[in-house]
Formats: C-alpha cells, sequence, structure tokens
C-alpha cells in the first residue's frame, strides 16, 4: 500500500522518474514509434528535398535560357523592324508614283474614248467601202466570164484564119 500511496504523491508532484511500469513502457513505446516514424519521414524528405533543389535549379536554368533567347528574339525583332519601317517607306513612295501614273492612265483611256468616237463615221465610210468593194469583185467576176465567152469566140475564127496566114 505504501506503494499506491507513493504513486499517488508521484503523479500529484509530477515527478517524470516516479511513473508507473505501464506508463513508463507506454512512453518508451510512444517515443520508439515516433523515432521509427521519423526515419521513415527522412527517408522520404531528405531525397524529396534534394529532387526539389535539382528541379529549381534546372528551372531556373530553362528560366535563364529562356530569357536570354528572348533578348536574342527582341533583337532580331528590331533590327527586322528597322528594315521593315524603310521598305514601308519605299512602298509609300512607290505608291505615290503609282497613283500619278494611274491618274495618267485615267486621262489617256478618257482621249482615246474621244478619239474612238471619232472613228465611227470613218468605220461608216468602212462598212461603204466594204460594200462597193463586194460589188465591184461580183462585177469582176462577171467581166471574167464575159472575157472568157469572148475568147472562146474570138479565137475559133482566128485559129481557122490563122491557117491561111503566112506567118
Amino acid at each position: 500500500m505504501a506503494e499506491a500511496e507513493n504513486l499517488k504523491q508521484s503523479r500529484n508532484t509530477g515527478d517524470p522518474d516516479a511513473l508507473d511500469p505501464a506508463a513508463a513502457y507506454s512512453m518508451d513505446r510512444l517515443s520508439t514509434a515516433f523515432e521509427n516514424s521519423a526515419r521513415r519521414w527522412e527517408l522520404i524528405v531528405y531525397p524529396s528535398l534534394f529532387a526539389f533543389i535539382i528541379l529549381a535549379a534546372y528551372g531556373f536554368y530553362l528560366i535563364f535560357s529562356l530569357a536570354k533567347d528572348v533578348h536574342y528574339l527582341a533583337i532580331s525583332v528590331d533590327s527586322n523592324m528597322t528594315v521593315l519601317s524603310s521598305n514601308m517607306q519605299s512602298v509609300a513612295e512607290n505608291m505615290g508614283q503609282l497613283s500619278g501614273n494611274i491618274r495618267t492612265m485615267t486621262g489617256n483611256v478618257e482621249s482615246i474614248a474621244q478619239q474612238v468616237a471619232y472613228l465611227e463615221p470613218i468605220k461608216t465610210n468602212m462598212d461603204s467601202m466594204d460594200r462597193s468593194i463586194r460589188t465591184m469583185s461580183v462585177t469582176t467576176k462577171s467581166m471574167q466570164s464575159d472575157m472568157a465567152l469572148m475568147n472562146y469566140n474570138v479565137s475559133r475564127p482566128m485559129s481557122f484564119m490563122n491557117t491561111f496566114m503566112p506567118w
């Protein structure tokens, strides 16, 4: 009984060495379980931390190289924009010349339209000449057939007469 009283007193005083054996065994088991758990977490956390550091370094390298590439791209775009702006200026000048040439062509086309209007009476005269030439062709054909008939009619008696001539 004296032990039970000492146990009550130790609980009241808070002396850690005065714990009962079952409580001490439970605390020892809890401590061992916690240490085992901590060891398991160390096996997971430390390699994960190492992998994270490697991935972070690789990510920094990727971002750094991307920034470098974007820098080169910006320089390239800047130089190309300079060339493009000078080419656009040439295009604008050529457009001005083109619009002037189109204005000149418009004036020339209007002049051609007026001159074609002057050609309308000539076309009428050409149609009349065409009809006259066709008539002349028909007349010439008629004359040809008349000449052939006359040749036939004259040549027969002349051929008879030529037989009497001494030449």
